[in-house]
């Protein structure tokens, strides 16, 4: 059986430190209204009960679901974008409180490959980097001066939701996601339509090639992609499928009747992991074929990774 959480290790894998996160005193509320495009409200298909899906993961049933008109971002949060946000609060984020994240394989320079030796058992290409953080994503020898239009990433739910109060926005609910990476399209399994790479043209930075060891970069990228890259779907949103997991707000459950019904759901009250949507750049149909427009994982809220990130909504 297909585990839930394969493409995000989470903190529970490791043992934790006792530090807790509260009391963040936020210095400054920002708004970037003109990064946003309007999702007009309206009801929508939600949902997948085809043989491509995971019905462990809670895909289905079919529903309708109504959503009401929100904003939402065109695109994830850039790290040019989060570095505002940490230099106007002085925001610690997760993983430079634990001191450490997970970080792909492949990214690790030869000195760091040699000290961090942890990895996660299920998923040995996850490798525990002590320093790997949103400002230094493969370790304390890396940086983002080059890739400040890319998504950030080792963020947690914590830390996502902390921006976004910051911002004056807030996440999205799983419904408000899915509604709005269908783009207006009923039933497709990408933004785009039901063929992966159509007329050979890539749609989304996934993986290609055998995974975890061989990645073909048909699509010119290994890592992540600018947050502004391929073809935004019918509402005007980037990178929808792939690139990076996008945190929703609702906790997860695969218990249809939890979910908050059919009417602007929010998810259930409680719960020890948060909705994740959208899959990323490691995702592949041999293992994880969950960058398609219905899939769903989830990780717990103090959880990082260099394939998680996510983008704001904001109401009508």
């Amino acid at each position: 059986m297909q585990k839930r959480s394969c493409c995000v290790p989470n903190r529970s894998q490791q043992p934790k430190k006792t530090t807790e996160i509260s009391g963040i005193q936020l210095t400054e509320k920002h708004s970037f209204l003109e990064n946003m495009v309007e999702i007009k409200g309206g009801v929508f298909l939600m949902g997948n009960q085809e043989s491509d899906g995971f019905p462990e993961d809670g895909e289905g049933p079919v529903r309708s679901v109504s959503v009401n008109s929100f904003f939402m971002d065109s695109t994830t949060v850039t790290n040019r974008q989060f570095r505002d946000f940490i230099k106007a609060t002085g925001y610690l984020t997760d993983a430079e409180r634990y001191g450490w994240s997970f970080v792909f394989f492949q990214f690790l320079s030869r000195d760091v490959m040699e000290t961090a030796t942890d990895r996660v058992a299920q998923t040995p290409w996850w490798v525990v980097v002590k320093g790997a953080d949103w400002a230094h994503p493969e370790g304390p020898d890396s940086s983002i001066d080059n890739r400040m239009c890319h998504p950030v990433v080792h963020v947690s739910w914590n830390d996502a939701n902390a921006y976004c109060e910051w911002a004056g926005k807030r996440l999205p609910t799983e419904a408000e996601w899915e509604m709005a990476a269908r783009g207006g399209l009923k039933q497709k399994l990408y933004p785009w339509g039901n063929e992966l790479v159509p007329d050979g043209i890539h749609k989304c930075n996934i993986w290609q090639g055998n995974f975890p060891s061989h990645n073909t970069l048909d699509d010119g990228y290994l890592g992540t992609a600018p947050a502004k890259s391929f073809s935004a779907n019918l509402y005007g949103l980037f990178n929808m499928a792939g690139n990076v997991w996008e945190w929703c707000s609702d906790w997860f459950t695969n218990v249809p009747s939890n979910r908050g019904g059919e009417d602007n759901p929010v998810g259930p009250n409680t719960g020890i992991s948060k909705v994740i949507r959208g899959g990323s750049y490691l995702c592949h149909k041999s293992y994880c074929n969950r960058y398609r427009v219905a899939a769903r994982s989830a990780n717990t809220p103090d959880s990082s990774t260099g394939n998680m990130g996510f983008r704001c909504v904001s109401k009508k």
